[in-house]
């Protein structure tokens, strides 16, 4: 690993600030055995630091799922740890409870939504709202364990590219663990993202481009910086924050999984997250063989998985002159591209693309209808559902899962902008066109 500043193991110098919980659920044990590649199988040490394998795929860890099992059968099982991310310890890679850092994240309820259902013509329409985690978006997942893991395998400075809302939960979790963050964003990132990296005592760096641009410089300052890279799917541990989303939304259903499940998709990291994480539940027999249809929501401006995913293909081809208001969507290109492509078909699922305008109609829907001022990403996942119901691949009786990412706070700049550069001028006869 040239380049990468790494501390003496097992216990760095810098430590991080420890999770102040004493609970049951610190103490247990991870259940962590090995790390494999999805794409060939071949297995790779865990407790070195790993990358992508040797084909450029992403990898995966894998645990002792029959130990992990007889964990959650103890006593009260999962009854009797306490709500959040590290309930599902065994099952997370990080060894030291000393490690596992926490800001609070995991646990946002899965809300009933009858007006936003009946506007989009699903009867039994929930909401995840992600948006309730720690730096306002599901990305504090998978970067909580993504710098916990890191911080136990001694690295000491770690560095994302980013479209916001990444850099903003990583910045926060390395804060916590007292490690040096550098955040590579897009330079016409809203303004809100580089305000709350910097606060949190991140380095952020504009790049021109996109977020493949930001990821491109910090690669090339990689060698000189010495710092560790956790974009996305590049190395093994973000997802397995990620899984979690699955964990929690079988076990806040009952141990029952819904018709389908709509995930927005920029890297894809939480929908083949949850894929993951729904194959050990049901070998740990939470769960059984049935599964939800994943469907992937992308715009119009930025949708290299739906091209993908309608052409037959296997694999992502970049997606030039990307341009949306979901800043988070604008991903042209991604590592994972090969086990989301798998996932949809795998589930009998799909995926679609709606166009900006009515992404933001439906932000402005979201906040009517139920109270939740969303982000861009959760416009375009119910803008989704009734394109999905012409289509014949949602039907109205059944039960579906739309997953909201982020806050609408943090978009504010951003949504200001499209607003007015898609400002209906006045027609002649001074009413308002269109």
């Amino acid at each position: 690993m040239g380049g990468v500043s790494v501390l003496a193991i097992p216990l760095p110098t810098t430590k991080p600030r420890p999770d102040r919980t004493t609970n049951r659920a610190t103490m247990l044990e991870s259940t962590l055995t090995e790390l494999y590649c999805p794409r060939t199988g071949a297995t790779y040490e865990a407790d070195k630091i790993q990358t992508l394998s040797d084909v450029g795929g992403p990898l995966y860890a894998r645990y002792d799922l029959e130990a992990a099992a007889a964990n959650w059968r103890q006593g009260a099982g999962l009854a009797g740890r306490p709500a959040g991310l590290w309930r599902y310890a065994d099952i997370l890679p990080v060894r030291d409870p000393r490690f596992r850092l926490t800001l609070g994240e995991g646990g946002p309820p899965l809300l009933n939504a009858p007006r936003a259902g009946k506007r989009v013509g699903v009867a039994n329409l929930l909401l995840k709202d992600e948006g309730l985690n720690p730096t306002g978006s599901f990305k504090a997942r998978g970067l909580c364990v993504a710098v916990s893991r890191a911080v136990e395998l001694g690295i000491d400075s770690l560095a994302i590219p980013t479209a916001g809302n990444a850099g903003g939960a990583m910045a926060a979790y390395a804060a916590r663990a007292g490690v040096k963050a550098t955040v590579y964003m897009p330079d016409d990132a809203p303004g809100e993202f580089v305000d709350e990296c910097e606060a949190l005592g991140a380095e952020v760096i504009g790049v021109a481009g996109l977020i493949t641009d930001a990821g491109a410089r910090l690669a090339a300052d990689m060698e000189a910086e010495g710092f560790f890279s956790v974009a996305t799917l590049k190395e093994p541990y973000r997802v397995e924050g990620k899984k979690t989303l699955g964990i929690e939304l079988a076990e806040q259903m009952g141990w029952k999984l819904p018709d389908a499940i709509l995930y927005p998709t920029g890297g894809g990291t939480g929908l083949v997250g949850m894929w993951k994480a729904f194959d050990e539940l049901e070998a740990m027999g939470c769960i059984g063989a049935e599964r939800p249809r994943m469907i992937a929501v992308q715009s119009t401006g930025c949708a290299p998985v739906i091209r993908a995913f309608e052409a037959g293909d296997e694999s992502v081809t970049p997606w030039e002159g990307a341009r949306t208001v979901a800043d988070g969507l604008r991903v042209p290109m991604m590592v994972g591209d090969q086990e989301i492509l798998r996932a949809l078909r795998a589930s009998g699922g799909t995926a679609i693309a709606v166009p900006d305008e009515e992404i933001m109609e439906f932000v402005r829907h979201l906040g009517a209808d139920e109270g939740i001022y969303g982000a861009p990403e959760d416009g375009a996942t119910l803008a989704a559902i009734p394109h999905l119901l012409a289509r014949g691949d949602v039907d109205k009786d059944e039960t579906v899962v739309a997953f909201l990412t982020g806050s609408g706070y943090k978009y504010r700049s951003g949504m200001k902008r499209f607003a007015a550069a898609n400002a209906t001028a006045p027609d002649t006869a001074g009413g308002a066109a269109g």
